[in-house]
């Protein structure tokens, strides 16, 4: 495999609206991120992903673009994106772009002059099909519900949306449009950007037949990915869209791929691939009902380490996945990938170790660093997120109460990952002189940044022991090129595997998501202790090694150890 820049990198991800707000109007900002860039610097991260600053109507929090040039006025200027970028330079951080390209936002000049000659020029920009049989053209269920076709007023037509109706879907066979967007691609690129996270980018390629698919809910609609995924000829788009765009500048580029095929995974983050690499969603699979929220099933040890090692070792051999626990559209990973027994800094550290010493990319969500997690919503009008509303909605068609309804949206909803950032114990958590556009979680007198880098002994500490760990000279090797070699598999409660460089060093990772205390057999050699997530436990140390080989996990603990020649 050839080395890249990037694969030996920490990513973190910010959600602008939600991360530091600079000028008090309760709404993060470009401002706000200068702010901290020196914390991040500290905490280790070289490479900045920023979730959508366009212009926007903010239907969907900004992936609904109107206008792929400008900064929204809520975030700032371009003058001081631009200051963003020399100050992010000189701290050694690369700033990558959200790109928003399966769809824009119904208010882009485009689409206005689309619905202004729906059999004109920029009709074709869309997809403008005439219904069926008095209805629509397809049975197609939206990502965020309801039929994904929309009657063009005072026309017989209808235009596509997969995602909201205020977000028309672009249309990839037509060479003028894409090249407009390659365009503006090479144009963020001249800026100094680093690459781009692509959103939803296997949507691109449509069926021109938009054949019906068998109903698969009580709305007779079929889920709109039935299309997605039997549709042939997106890589064509891809390589189009890498060597006409992203390849001139070497681009890094990180895509957010769900319906991929098995046998395509060479093609997608291989050598020469269509993508630097790809977000692993294998363990985000875990978390879905077969209907919605409201009858998914807490997420599964078991399952989770099984789908997490799959995953490890099918990709190995092929190139690097980005590695995550959570982003903007999920919930918080400490409330989702850990018994309610382990919800406390030990058991997130414990995630934490397994998390960032997988083979891989390792990308940060802001607050992960913190151990942040889902925030208890009061009523649905709490909620901003509009996946959430609908989730609220099919879960009270469904038979639910209302208050089962929102249980459903407080375990799911994207907005327990949107809540604002937890800087201090003062007012409004830090993030904001002013009111903050969305709830702050109440446990950030808790939970917060400042209390935290006080704390030698918090979670904010461990990850920068961890990031740096992975860094390390000594390490680097194993820890970021080595291979991941599973072990204990057979323990229910263990995660355990080693990282193997070709050299022969190994350094072994063992994490106890179990209540009772668990002893583990390792070979007779001799072992260096390179981290443990508590050793200042009031039990006692939660980890210990004999001369034997002996390791005892306490309950949510995890060792990092060193396998000596």
């Amino acid at each position: 495999m050839e080395r890249k820049w990037w694969h030996e990198k920490i990513a973190y991800q910010i959600y602008p609206k939600s991360f530091n707000d600079g000028n008090g109007d309760g709404i993060g900002d470009l401002r706000g991120i200068i702010e901290k860039l020196d914390y991040l610097k500290e905490l280790g991260i070289d490479i900045v992903w920023i979730s959508p600053i366009y212009q926007s109507p903010f239907v969907d929090q900004g992936y609904d673009i109107s206008d792929y040039y400008k900064i929204a006025p809520e975030f700032g200027t371009m003058e001081e994106f631009d200051e963003l970028l020399a100050e992010a330079k000189k701290r050694g951080i690369e700033i990558v772009m959200d790109l928003v390209i399966n769809h824009c936002s119904y208010q882009h000049e485009w689409f206005q002059k689309a619905l202004a000659d729906p059999y004109g020029e920029y009709a074709d920009y869309f997809y403008f099909e005439k219904g069926r049989n008095g209805g629509a053209p397809s049975n197609y269920r939206s990502y965020f519900g309801g039929s994904v076709w929309e009657p063009v007023p005072g026309t017989d037509l209808y235009y596509l949306h997969l995602f909201a109706k205020e977000q028309p879907d672009l249309n990839w066979n037509n060479p003028k449009m894409k090249e407009e967007l390659f365009a503006m691609i090479r144009w963020w690129l001249e800026k100094g950007v680093a690459g781009f996270r692509i959103d939803a980018i296997i949507n691109i390629k449509k069926d021109p037949n938009f054949p019906d698919f068998p109903a698969d809910g009580p709305d007779g609609l079929a889920s709109c990915t039935k299309m997605v995924e039997e549709v042939e000829g997106v890589g064509e788009l891809l390589e189009e869209l890498r060597q006409k765009a992203f390849d001139p500048y070497q681009a890094f580029t990180v895509a957010e791929v769900f319906n991929m095929r098995e046998e395509e995974l060479k093609e997608f983050v291989g050598e020469n691939g269509h993508f630097s690499t790809m977000f692993d969603f294998s363990a985000h699979l875990l978390t879905g009902g077969e209907h919605g929220w409201y009858d998914a099933k807490p997420v599964k040890f078991s399952e989770w380490k099984k789908t997490v090692i799959e995953s490890q070792l099918e990709v190995q051999n092929v190139g690097f996945l980005a590695n995550i626990i959570e982003n903007h559209d999920e919930p918080r990973g400490a409330s989702t990938y850990l018994p309610e027994y382990a919800v406390n800094p030990r058991g997130i550290k414990m995630l934490a170790a397994v998390n960032i010493l997988l083979r891989g990319l390792p990308f940060l969500y802001q607050g992960q660093e913190i151990g942040m997690r889902n925030c208890p919503m009061d009523s649905i009008e709490d909620y901003d997120d509009i996946n959430t509303k609908d989730q609220y909605r099919t879960a009270l068609e469904a038979g639910c109460t209302e208050e089962e309804a929102l249980d459903a949206c407080i375990r799911y909803s994207r907005d327990n990952a949107r809540t604002p950032m937890q800087w201090s114990h003062e007012k409004e958590a830090g993030f904001t002189t002013g009111k903050p556009w969305l709830k702050v979680n109440p446990n950030y007198t808790e939970i917060n940044v400042e209390d935290q880098l006080k704390d030698e002994d918090s979670v904010l500490h461990f990850y920068k022991k961890l990031i740096a760990l992975r860094k390390s000279e000594a390490y680097r090797e194993t820890l970021i090129f080595g291979r991941f070699v599973p072990a204990f598999e057979a323990d229910e409660d263990v995660f355990a595997f080693y990282r193997e460089s070709e050299g022969g060093d190994r350094v072994f990772i063992a994490a106890n998501f179990g209540k009772e205390e668990k002893t583990l057999t390792l070979p007779e050699k001799r072992y260096t202790v390179l981290l443990t997530n508590d050793d200042s436990a009031p039990e006692g140390t939660l980890s210990t090694l004999e001369n034997d080989g002996t390791l005892c996990l306490k309950s949510c603990g995890a060792i990092v150890l060193r396998e000596e020649a």
